[in-house]
């Protein structure tokens, strides 16, 4: 089997740290039916989680905060699934909710590093 991380992309969505206790669940519901569901295959290796709006980028010269809410999409989350192909792993995609949403979903092959 091999790894691959599916990250989530979607436009920012400031109002969704404002919802609330009902909304919240009735958002989160098909995000754990459907993890949920790839769990029950065995093929979830990670689950990574939500991430937040803000954060910074690091080069060799500077450090900048960023990503910014103006910007068209910016990662969600990811989780880590493992399968026998890339095409398995799109499959599994195919169902994610923020599909729903407008959004997208990455997939990249994790490379398994030798020590």
């Amino acid at each position: 089997m091999k790894e691959f991380m599916l990250v989530f992309r979607n436009a920012p969505v400031a109002q969704r740290d404002a919802l609330t206790p009902e909304q919240l669940k009735d958002v989160s519901k098909p995000w754990q039916d459907w993890i949920g569901s790839i769990a029950a295959q065995n093929k979830l290796a990670s689950l990574g989680g939500r991430l937040e709006f803000e954060g910074a980028t690091v080069t060799s010269s500077m450090v900048t905060d960023g990503p910014y809410a103006e910007i068209k999409e910016i990662i969600l989350g990811y989780i880590v699934v493992k399968t026998a192909t890339k095409d398995e792993a799109v499959q599994l995609a195919k169902d994610c909710p923020v599909l729903k949403d407008g959004g997208n979903v990455e997939i990249r092959g994790i490379v398994q590093m030798n020590n």
